[in-house]
């Protein structure tokens, strides 16, 4: 990984903002992430978010931290938090910004236990494959307390294979709809392409069953997207 991500959030906090990120994936053209939206303040979060927010209650885990600004919003609401990312720089801007306790780790890494673990804006991306799904929610559950919950968001993007008349035209050969290639740039430097994984709800729910978590929806969000809890 060359942190493009991160060289593009210490650029922004340090007052060097002269273009965003651009996104595509393996099923989707060229679309542009502008760095003041990964610096959103509370008012600016989509519901999901803020909903998400106003469950977390006592020690929290903020997985895939990038700013921080989920961090901070609960620090200054008094709980105690912990933001991990595997971004170098997100971290870097991350402590620059105010969180207290901020670290450069993989979630598969993380062995202190919560009483909320966050995983936002589309947070099942990092179970990366379909196949995968069962071991991350078991590492998830084993970092829980005791009436711990996990709240996280994701999208069912079967509308993105649609066809004009309505049809979907997935290969039913192929992996799971969900799974994509996801490949950034900014400033003209190319990150190494990643796996994200969407997770449609019941897809999601049926893999917390087969590990023991329960998985109930919150929200639903306003184009397809819904935030769950789950919990033992």
């Amino acid at each position: 990984m060359r942190d493009i991500f991160g060289k593009a959030l210490l650029d922004y906090q340090n007052r060097d903002y002269t273009e965003d990120i651009i996104t595509s994936t393996s099923i989707s053209n060229d679309d542009v992430l502008p760095l003041p939206y990964l610096f959103r303040n509370y008012p600016d979060m989509p519901k999901l978010e803020q909903k998400a927010l106003e469950l977390a209650k006592g020690e929290v885990l903020d997985v895939g931290c990038g700013s921080g600004s989920h961090s901070l919003y609960l620090q200054k609401k008094g709980l105690t938090v912990k933001a991990i990312d595997i971004s170098k720089g997100a971290i870097e801007v991350a402590k620059l910004r105010g969180v207290k306790n901020a670290e450069v780790l993989n979630i598969l890494d993380e062995t202190e236990t919560y009483d909320t673990i966050l995983l936002l804006m589309n947070g099942t991306g990092i179970f990366q494959k379909l196949n995968l799904v069962a071991k991350y929610l078991k590492h998830l559950k084993s970092l829980l307390k005791p009436n711990g919950h996990i709240l996280i968001d994701s999208s069912d993007i079967q509308y993105m294979y649609e066809d004009d008349d309505g049809g979907i035209w997935m290969d039913t050969n192929a992996e799971y709809y969900g799974e994509i290639d996801y490949f950034i740039s900014y400033k003209g430097e190319k990150e190494v392409p990643m796996t994200w994984l969407y997770l449609d709800f019941n897809t999601l729910k049926l893999a917390c069953e087969t590990v023991g978590l329960q998985c109930e929806l919150i929200m639903e969000g306003e184009h397809f997207d819904y935030l769950a809890r789950l919990n033992k």
